[in-house]
């Protein structure tokens, strides 16, 4: 069953009682800084704070660097201006760090540390707790970046009160939020294999790509990065559609510089190059 599929499983009642848990986290922190990246967790995140405690007390920031898709950010500020949030767009300079540029397993810890080290002082004059849209889905994964957020202070609130990953989207539609089926976007970087080099060209060039594919109507995709060769991943029950129009799709890949055009048929598998970690 599909991950929204799933959402019409969810107790409503259940949602209710988490949501109830949620707030009274929020309520016992008094003051938070939220992360926001526009994707389903740190909206709901975000629109529950504000709720919760105003917008005196909820200050929404979101990260902006090299890594982040120019939509993602235009995502951000149209919600931030949608429901009202206090809303600060800070820029993050992972990229001026070589040990993030050389791409290895640690690359999310060190993305991570910058984001901390420009919101950490924010936070700190607000007399607020950093807090991230991490999920009880997402402590199964490789995430380094998570070990540096709790590290330098922040907290998980939709972890504290037992959210899974479809349970956010339940919730977040139940509240009427448009991102309940949002596809999830993590950082352009994730499209790059670990040991192949982080730049902002090469950055540039897979959020280019994804543009293109988007603007064809594949909504939900990566496009994975290898050199020359681009590696799109679709829903399986898009791949059809990939191949019907596979002469646009090579047009819109190779027209943002890649040479070689391929397309995964195990399908969109969010977090796969994570799988090298483990052999």
């Amino acid at each position: 069953m599909s991950e929204l599929a799933a959402v019409d499983g969810i107790d409503a009642s259940a949602l209710d009682e988490a949501v109830v848990r949620l707030r009274a986290v929020l309520r016992e922190l008094g003051s938070v800084l939220v992360a926001f990246s526009g994707g389903a967790d740190s909206a709901l995140l975000a629109h529950v704070a504000h709720g919760t405690l105003g917008a005196s007390n909820c200050h929404v920031v979101t990260a902006v660097s090299p890594s982040l898709a120019g939509l993602e950010r235009d995502l951000c500020a149209s919600l931030a201006a949608e429901w009202g949030l206090r809303w600060t767009e800070v820029e993050t300079d992972e990229m001026e760090n070589a040990a993030y540029q050389r791409n290895d397993g640690e690359r999310c810890f060190h993305c991570k540390t910058a984001l901390m080290d420009v919101v950490g002082p924010i936070a700190h004059a607000e007399r607020a707790t950093v807090v991230l849209g991490v999920n009880l889905d997402d402590l199964a994964d490789h995430r380094p970046g998570q070990r540096a957020a709790v590290e330098a202070g922040a907290r998980f609130p939709l972890v504290e009160a037992g959210f899974t990953k479809v349970m956010v989207r339940a919730a977040s539609r139940r509240l009427g939020l448009r991102t309940w089926d949002k596809p999830a976007a993590a950082c352009l970087a994730s499209r790059v294999p670990y040991g192949t080099a982080v730049s902002v060209g090469v950055l540039s060039r897979i959020e280019r790509a994804e543009a293109a594919l988007q603007a064809l109507g594949f909504t939900e995709l990566r496009v994975r990065h290898y050199e020359d060769t681009a590696r799109i991943e679709v829903p399986t029950d898009r791949l059809g559609a990939i191949i019907d129009r596979r002469d646009e799709v090579v047009a819109a890949v190779t027209g943002v510089g890649y040479r070689y055009v391929t397309v995964d048929l195990e399908g969109l598998r969010s977090g796969n190059l994570n799988d090298a970690l483990r052999d």
